[in-house]
């Protein structure tokens, strides 16, 4: 489903912030990716999502490749292929609960009752349906992280990314999304985490990479 090919990102005259690194996961399976900042892991996650392009190698996300598309393409692939869930959540506080979940769909250009249909059954699936009218202000973390994912499965992507979800959250609020993590993997997503912590890694992934100046350690 991912395939990283001896893949180089260097930014300014610092050292790279990936280093001839290559990894490959599977269709359905899990991916946690350790190590600590400026390991390298959100330049990893980057690069998978068509956010930044590598100085050499390749990457390929569901049969395409996509180091060399250009950002209208990019984009395209990242709407259609790609789901991701970030630390800070990134919702759009003057907008509802479902507001904020259907802005994929209307960015792909599906029609918007079933639209609203499938966000209505993501935020009732994910626990969080009752919040619908709500802004995420008035949501905890735990909630306001639910509304993330729903949103990043809006568009049904085969490959789920998460950066650090549990970051900025307290230790219940982490447990419950490390939960809901372990769940859409057993659900069949394919899911790429990064995190500096290990008991997230080993709560919700099959298998643990480990990131160390910019390189893939296995």
């Amino acid at each position: 489903m991912i395939e990283l090919n001896h893949v180089t990102r260097a930014y300014d005259a610092g050292p790279p912030a990936l280093n001839n690194a290559s990894l490959s996961v599977a269709a359905g399976e899990s991916v946690a990716v350790l190590g600590p900042s400026g390991s390298g892991k959100s330049t990893l996650l980057n690069l998978i999502a068509g956010l930044d392009r590598p100085d050499s190698g390749t990457v390929t996300v569901d049969g395409v490749r996509v180091d060399g598309m250009s950002e209208t393409a990019a984009a395209k692939h990242r709407r259609a292929r790609i789901g991701m869930v970030f630390q800070f959540f990134h919702l759009l506080d003057d907008l509802t609960v479902t507001e904020n979940v259907l802005l994929p769909a209307r960015l792909l250009g599906l029609s918007r009752k079933a639209a609203e249909e499938r966000a209505k059954r993501l935020l009732d699936d994910l626990g969080v349906g009752r919040f619908g009218d709500t802004h995420p202000a008035r949501l905890s973390g735990g909630q306001r992280q639910r509304v993330a994912v729903a949103r990043a499965l809006m568009n049904r992507p085969p490959v789920l990314l998460a950066d650090e979800p549990t970051g900025a959250l307290d230790s219940a609020a982490g447990a419950e999304v490390a939960g809901l993590m372990k769940d859409l993997h057993a659900d069949g997503h394919t899911i790429v985490l990064v995190t500096h912590d290990l008991a997230l890694a080993e709560a919700c992934a099959t298998r643990t990479v480990r990131l160390a100046d910019g390189e893939v350690l296995g």
